[in-house]
């Protein structure tokens, strides 16, 4: 008697596996996860598209390894900058093998991982409201989590159910919705709810550029100034009660992002405006030590010139930066930076295909690049270490191609 393997019910539950794994916040073991699950799920052919996009980042990590033969760092730091370097490049290798021909739904693939880490992520929550007595933002973040990409593209692939050719019934949609719009809402993270709003622009054909998107772009723009105005002028206060927290974050975000003056005696300022903080570092060091063009390479580290508590450390010296670009730029200066804006630009490419899922793959496509503008700035993009929206960018490359060999054939 044969027993017979499905391959597409064995790839959901390793994509949701790896999906979950990063979000237990030990990139240790999903370091592991990943880079095992890549091994046993290795493909004999992949797209030309997705090899030139993986290259991208493929030449920055090579880079980063030449450059860092010419110093002296210690093994440990130098052996981190490997695993975090190859964050990107394993989980769109994995997201890529992941998707199988006999999926028979690929979005519906997606929604289930999306609504499995929600779930995951509610039952953290959960426990610190009952057990942990959590009653403002900050401990709510700290217990269920910061931000969650995947969720919000779960959340937008539902909202377009019918574009997205989900085969759910009107309850199990509603349920789904719920599901993921409160686990969204309690993550409490600004990158998301812009995140949100891009992609549905996205979705809708908006970043296509006409003379209608463009009147829609400009309403949107104009809104966002009006309502960070009167955010602004409400004055909500640091520890506020309430939404107040989150408003102040709110009203903080341009400072926090683009201060180039910062008083490092004065707490308050210091700690609102810490990621423009280590900007400034990273270009001072580099400047000062006559590296910009190339970097420092892996196992490099940036000097705060003083310790911050950063999570449960009190470091002075870190190899990562809250800013992707930044963390490029110290690992393989501006030459490195260059070819990773290139990872952001190739998304925006003309679509040249007619069939649906082939053109709202590309709209993702498009949201994302937009995205990751923002996601690079504040959480390092695809190198953030709990970031799993890689899995889902690869995962989305084999569906595309796909797509196009079965219109080939």
């Amino acid at each position: 008697m044969k027993i017979r393997i499905n391959k597409a019910n064995i790839n959901q539950l390793l994509f949701i596996i790896c999906v979950i794994v990063p979000f237990f916040n030990i990139y240790e073991l999903s370091f592991v996860v990943w880079m095992t699950a890549v091994v046993l799920t290795i493909k004999n052919n992949y797209s030309l598209e997705f090899v030139k996009y993986i290259s991208i980042f493929i030449v920055i990590f090579l880079l980063a390894v030449i450059v860092g033969l010419s110093y002296d760092y210690s093994l440990y730091f130098t052996i981190r900058d490997i695993t975090y370097l190859l964050k990107p490049i394993s989980g769109l290798l994995l997201g890529y093998q992941l998707f199988h021909k006999s999926i028979k739904n690929p979005f519906q693939f997606v929604v289930y991982a999306g609504i499995s880490i929600a779930l995951y992520h509610l039952i953290l929550v959960g426990y610190g409201f009952v057990f942990q007595n959590i009653r403002n933002m900050r401990d709510i973040r700290f217990y269920g989590g910061y931000f969650n990409d995947f969720e919000i593209y779960t959340l937008v692939l539902l909202v377009f159910r019918d574009k997205f050719n989900l085969e759910f019934s009107r309850r199990k949609s509603i349920v789904f919705l719920t599901i993921l719009a409160v686990s969204s809402f309690f993550y409490l993270a600004r990158t998301n709810f812009l995140q949100f709003i891009i992609l549905i622009m996205a979705i809708k054909g908006v970043f296509v550029l006409t003379k209608k998107s463009l009147t829609i772009i400009t309403i949107v723009i104009a809104l966002t100034i009006a309502g960070y105005a009167s955010i602004y002028y409400y004055n909500p206060v640091r520890n506020g009660k309430g939404i107040d927290e989150f408003l102040y974050k709110i009203k903080m975000a341009p400072a926090e992002a683009f201060s180039t003056k910062i008083n490092r005696n004065d707490w308050k300022q210091f700690n609102d405006n810490y990621r423009s903080y280590e900007n400034i570092r990273t270009v001072q060091q580099l400047s000062y030590n006559s590296t910009l063009l190339f970097g420092e390479g892996i196992g490099s580290q940036v000097d705060l010139k003083q310790k911050v508590y950063l999570g449960d450390m009190e470091l002075r010296h870190i190899s990562i930066l809250h800013n992707g670009f930044m963390t490029v730029l110290l690992k393989t200066g501006l030459l490195g930076l260059f070819i990773y804006l290139y990872s952001i630009i190739f998304f925006f490419k003309r679509n040249t295909y007619s069939n649906p899922n082939l053109v709202n793959i590309h709209y993702l496509f498009i949201g994302t690049g937009v995205f990751l503008i923002l996601s690079n700035w504040v959480f390092m993009g695809f190198y953030n270490l709990i970031d799993t929206k890689s899995l889902l960018i690869g995962f989305l490359f084999a569906y595309k191609y796909n797509l196009i060999k079965s219109a080939q054939q």
